[in-house]
């Protein structure tokens, strides 16, 4: 289910190259993510959008801890 805060098929083609060059961290992890990284995008636009608590994020999307290292793992990376 789409939110006003999604991307649409537009943005995420211009998002989607800066990603391979990563924008977004690789997690250390035993298994495969079950999360595309258009869905972890579009977790954070939705807290960010909307500001709710990491908690209420939809259940449709990535579960909050995962939005949340990814989200605090970039800002770290650039020093803010």
């Amino acid at each position: 289910m789409p939110y006003s805060s999604s991307l649409s098929d537009s943005e995420w083609e211009v998002l989607e190259p800066l990603l391979i060059i990563e924008i977004l961290p690789q997690k250390k992890r035993t298994r495969p993510s079950n999360w595309m990284k258009r869905d972890i995008i579009n977790g954070i636009f939705y807290q960010l959008k909307n500001g709710c608590n990491w908690e209420d994020l939809p259940k449709d999307l990535p579960p909050y801890s995962t939005v949340y290292w990814y989200l605090h793992s970039v800002a770290r990376s650039w020093g803010n």
